[in-house]
């Protein structure tokens, strides 16, 4: 008997009969002799339809209340699911994120997880139960307070549960039949993806690819839980994240259903791409695109040390995530320079106040606020020892007709930052010059509003 946990999106639970579907999916896995886990979020759109109405009564949505509410939805979600199931003659228990033993920091609306004691979660399934856990939540090990992951939260709560329980797999069921080359409601040819590294995977969640949360993909590399993207409108095999192709897994994924034949490919391909391949060419995962953040530039910056270090100390200070940092080349007249960096759109208030308030020490003329920018970003291994990936890149953009703002790199990756009018055709033009689009059907979105 193998464990499995399974996280179900909002768009898999938007409706009742969605929901009965989902319970007829879990009933099936548990038929198949597995102890099943099941992690839920809230219903389609509830989330940021509880946010919508926060901001009606109060300009201040943040903080333990904020919490209280945002929770309720994955409360509403479970509940449901483990009456569907029971209506299916079978055993299931509901428990908040609180009772499933997640412990966080006092973080509140962007909590980080400490510590996982699933005693009660072990307990359920040991007694032949389904155990529904709400996503997104746990509750602080200082204030005992409820607190939220932060957006996409309930893949971390899969993954984290999964790993507390030695699960064989974690399966993330979403709107989409798994991990494709470019997001499908912007490439209808958008290919799917067999199997995709940790450290691929990774780079694209953090560049802005939706089907996996950033520290989803981090959590199961530390902890080695193999990920199962997979659609919940559909049987059709999905995507394995993982440290190697599933046959390769030790310990992990025999014994799930379809994990062999998922990939009987995976030891001659990777990410799609045929053995006829040279051994060193570059392997192209994919493009990403993310339209959620902005960019500041601290304009007539002292060109000296330090300078740089107090600029980041104060945005650190504020607790606001940076992304993609660049420095002009000083004045030789008046030894100023410009700093831009890029960060959520949601922080960029939190930032420019504490720049301000740190004016006096950094000794900057003024700041620049731009928030209609996107990103976009081309992953795959490979690139650093193949200078071709990044002209034919570039290329692609230039045909475009596409203006650069900002350009960063790593070893696997290519990122760019441009307007966001010209998000969707920057997408499309580099996954068609890297040979990504699909010969065969477009990909199918079966639900969800990307909102």
């Amino acid at each position: 008997m193998g464990l499995v946990v399974q996280k179900y999106g909002g768009s898999s639970v938007a409706d009742a009969e969605g929901i009965k579907r989902v319970a007829k999916r879990i009933v099936e896995a548990k038929k198949n002799g597995n102890q099943v886990v099941v992690v839920v979020s809230a219903m389609g759109d509830t989330t940021d339809e509880l946010i919508d109405l926060a901001k009606e009564v109060s300009p201040v949505q943040t903080g333990r209340e904020f919490d209280m509410l945002l929770t309720a939805g994955e409360r509403i979600s479970m509940a449901l699911l483990a009456m569907a199931i029971k209506s299916l003659g079978h055993e299931a228990q509901s428990f908040t994120g609180s009772q499933a033993g997640l412990i966080t920091d006092s973080a509140h609306n962007k909590a980080r997880i400490i510590d996982v004691t699933p005693g009660r979660i072990q307990t359920s399934v040991d007694e032949g139960n389904i155990a529904i856990v709400a996503g997104f939540q746990g509750v602080s090990q200082d204030s005992k307070d409820i607190t939220t992951l932060g957006r996409g939260g309930s893949d971390t709560t899969a993954v984290a549960l999964a790993a507390a329980l030695d699960a064989d797999v974690c399966e993330i069921y979403t709107d989409v039949d798994g991990v494709f080359t470019a997001d499908p409601r912007v490439v209808k040819k958008a290919r799917k993806i067999d199997w995709i590294s940790f450290e691929d995977m990774l780079e694209l969640a953090s560049s802005g690819s939706k089907v996996l949360l950033h520290r989803c993909v981090e959590y199961a590399r530390r902890y080695n839980i193999p990920i199962h993207v997979r659609s919940s409108f559909s049987g059709l095999q999905g995507t394995w994240v993982s440290s190697e192709p599933p046959g390769g897994h030790e310990g992990h994924g025999e014994n799930v259903p379809g994990a062999q034949a998922a990939l009987k490919s995976g030891e001659s391909k990777r990410n799609g791409q045929g053995e006829e391949e040279s051994m060193e060419q570059a392997i192209i995962s994919g493009v990403a695109h993310d339209t959620s953040e902005a960019k500041i530039t601290v304009v007539g910056v002292p060109d000296k040390p330090g300078v740089a270090a107090v600029i980041f100390r104060a945005i650190a200070d504020a607790e606001v995530n940076i992304d993609m940092v660049v420095q002009n080349v000083s004045a030789a007249s008046t030894g100023l320079t410009d700093i831009s960096f890029t960060l959520p759109k949601s922080e960029g208030r939190k930032a420019i106040a504490a720049l301000e308030k740190a004016q006096g020490a950094i000794g900057f003329d003024s700041l620049r606020y731009d928030d209609q920018i996107a990103k976009i970003s081309l992953v795959g291994a490979g690139m650093k020892t193949n200078p071709g990936v990044t002209a034919a890149f570039f290329e692609a953009l230039s045909q475009a007709e596409v203006n650069i703002e900002l350009i960063s790199t790593s070893e696997i990756r290519i990122s760019v930052v441009t307007r966001e009018d010209d998000v969707n055709e920057s997408v499309r033009a580099v996954h068609s010059a890297f040979g990504l689009d699909s010969e065969s059907d477009e990909a199918v979105v079966y639900g969800g509003t990307g909102r």
